[in-house]
């Protein structure tokens, strides 16, 4: 055996991952059996006493008994995308958080999407997205315009493959064939110069399928509604790949079912997989059982780098 130092903020369960133990109860059950009386663990672990570890035949015994949590089939589940005949509403709100030695800033952004599924063709999924009530909360023309354009564009085409992973993001046909008549009604609405520049922008990326298709895919919305939240389990665990912050960094993230007594509803855990001192993550989404479509979401993370933080705080909520 191992007599290990407890450091702080140690529990069983993170030192069994350590030792490749499967089953935490295993370490306390060694321990206790081996210990003097003045060490035994009752419950949480202490700081700077004794913990005798079991050694490698000893875990191996333990492992071929199978019984570790984690390989509950609950908590291992092949998640289900069915969206058939799906036609859902969320609310939705958007707060970032800017701040520096000298200052805070935040903005709120808040609206509605209605996502509709629309057919299957040629093994792809089609939905039809309605942004809708955005609100910023301080009327600004700037955002009032951007809303507005955005809106102007319902609904968007979103394609996933079987899984729900987007594959592609474009216009209906009757809002392509109708785009001039659409800026010019923007134009109408906002007859500023400053307005015109980004009016010309927007005809420049909307008519760019694939511009338009890469700036829609990193939404925030649409990237985190869609996410590649269908991996497979194994041991309690999964992973995937996501995109944060105005930069879209890439950061891999690691997924756990939050406990297994569920039956209408389960609900995903997710933070980062290899965690980083200027990164914080924690995201939560609860799906549908039978058919894997979410319910809501709950996504927090702040960017921590040159004396400058940024937080958001993303939530997504089922309204009927």
């Amino acid at each position: 055996m191992i007599v290990h130092f407890i450091l702080s903020g140690e529990t069983l369960e993170s030192i069994s991952e350590e030792i490749n133990l499967e089953n935490p109860k295993y370490l306390k059950e060694f321990h206790n059996k081996h210990c003097a009386r003045e060490d035994f663990i009752h419950d949480d672990l202490i700081p700077r006493k004794k913990l005798l570890i079991p050694d490698i035949n000893k875990i191996k015994e333990y492992n071929s008994r199978n019984d570790a949590p984690f390989k509950n089939p609950k908590l291992n589940p092949d998640i289900p995308f069915h969206p058939g005949n799906f036609s859902k509403i969320y609310s939705v709100v958007n707060k970032e958080i800017y701040e520096n030695q000298l200052e805070k800033k935040h903005t709120i952004l808040t609206y509605t999407v209605s996502v509709k599924w629309m057919r299957n063709e040629n093994g792809f999924h089609i939905f039809h997205l309605f942004k809708n009530n955005f609100s910023d909360g301080q009327g600004n023309m700037m955002v009032d315009l951007a809303s507005e354009s955005i809106r102007s564009l319902n609904p968007l085409e979103v394609k996933t493959d079987l899984k729900g992973n987007v594959v592609s993001i474009s216009l209906t046909q009757q809002t392509a064939d109708n785009f001039a008549k659409i800026k010019k009604r923007l134009a109408d609405l906002f007859p500023d110069q400053y307005a015109n520049i980004y009016l010309n922008e927007f005809e420049r990326a909307v008519q760019n399928r694939d511009i338009f298709n890469s700036r829609m895919k990193n939404d925030v919305f649409i990237k985190n509604y869609f996410a590649a939240l269908r991996q497979p389990f194994e041991n309690g665990k999964s992973f995937l790949q996501q995109t944060i912050g105005e930069e879209n960094m890439t950061i891999q993230l690691q997924q756990k079912i939050e406990n297994a007594e569920y039956n209408e509803e389960m609900v995903v855990l997710q933070t980062a997989s290899m965690p980083e001192n200027d990164l914080d993550f924690s995201g939560k989404y609860s799906l549908y059982k039978k058919t894997g479509l979410v319910k809501s979401v709950d996504i927090s993370y702040a960017i921590s780098q040159f004396g400058v933080k940024n937080s958001s705080f993303f939530t997504v909520t089922e309204m009927s």
